[in-house]
């Protein structure tokens, strides 16, 4: 049961933004800090995508849409639903980050890792995730605007000119550029990945330093937690059980299943860290508090799901037709979600 050193990091941010929270003019310095981390991430996001890849990816369009559709649909429905648990589980605050971690995009680096593992269908994952991160800049906030409303910091036409302005705009840059900068960027990965996770500390800092500041912790008890986690694990074992028999029952094979289970039952850390920073203003480190919990709970239930999937394999002398699986931290780039940070594996 891996723990994600990330994920230590994270939570080490999050105390120190609990103990030293950034206060007036050093507030200001990291909140423009943050945003311009985010602008950023964004747009090395793009340079990283593969044009040629995601359009070569088109050919297994059934795939692709039964992906997007869990993600984008199936998993809102669910969040949707869990609407009935406020205020018996749930508190409001907690229940809609949940509801906003229903609505971010899949990820991509971990979702190729465990189905590498699985011997399933690495081609396949890699377009998903890549495809479900580009259309979650768009349908993210979309949604967002949709089911959360006002209660997303106030979201209006500003708040979705300015994801716009910090997320969309960075990305197409970063895709325009690339065919300049890709090389740079590919020979330079290890430490495009650090500036990843180093912008998604700094985002996490700031939100939480805000959320100390403004004493919205005093809204979460041990209990609301413990409550969160079991609300949590449900919907990922309600995910996992749908992507699996849901795509047994569409006809795909075994290594498609495999890349429709990895990739349609995940939320990206890495996309949906900044973005909620963009929606939720001072409520985001309430916001992003179940999308944390939750993307250490995937990582550690389908590294189980995955080494149970590859040796189902074995034992019917099924490869693949696939060299031999990688570890999760071998697998992909650097990035971590959409292409990632610490989030891709988120």
């Amino acid at each position: 049961m891996p723990i994600d050193p990330y994920i230590l990091l994270l939570l080490g941010t999050v105390g120190l933004a609990a103990r030293l929270p950034a206060r007036g003019t050093g507030a200001d310095v990291a909140s423009g800090a943050s945003t311009a981390a985010i602008a950023f991430l964004f747009f090395l996001y793009g340079a990283r995508l593969s044009t040629r890849e995601a359009l070569d990816g088109l050919k297994h369009w059934r795939l692709h849409t039964t992906v997007l559709a869990c993600t984008f649909l199936v998993f809102p429905l669910l969040g949707l639903a869990a609407r009935g648990l406020v205020p018996v589980l749930l508190t409001q605050p907690l229940y809609q980050g949940l509801l906003f971690l229903t609505l971010v995009p899949s990820t991509i680096q971990s979702s190729i890792a465990f189905t590498s593992i699985a011997r399933g269908n690495v081609p396949a994952a890699i377009c998903a995730g890549s495809f479900s991160s580009l259309v979650g800049i768009v349908v993210t906030p979309l949604l967002a605007a949709a089911v959360l409303g006002s209660s997303a910091g106030g979201f209006s036409a500003d708040s979705l000119v300015q994801i716009v302005l910090q997320l969309l705009v960075p990305f197409v840059a970063g895709q325009v550029l690339r065919p300049w900068i890709g090389g740079f960027i590919a020979r330079h990965k290890k430490v495009l990945g650090l500036v990843d996770r180093g912008s998604i500390l700094l985002v996490v800092y700031t939100a939480f330093s805000e959320g100390m500041v403004k004493g919205i912790w005093h809204q979460v008890s041990p209990v609301r937690l413990g409550g969160l986690l079991v609300v949590e694990a449900v919907l990922l074992a309600v995910m996992l059980a749908l992507t699996w028999y849901g795509a047994k029952a569409l006809r795909f094979g075994r290594e498609d299943r495999i890349a429709i289970q990895f990739a349609g039952s995940k939320k990206s850390l890495a996309s949906g860290l900044p973005m909620a920073s963009v929606l939720f203003g001072a409520h985001a480190s309430l916001a992003v508090l179940p999308l944390m919990l939750f993307h250490q709970m995937q990582l550690m239930v389908c590294a189980v799901i995955a080494k149970r999937r590859a040796h189902d394999a074995d034992d019917t002398g099924d490869t693949g037709g696939r060299p031999a699986p990688v570890s999760p931290r071998a697998s992909a780039g650097p990035s971590r979600t959409a292409v990632g940070t610490g989030s891709r594996s988120h």
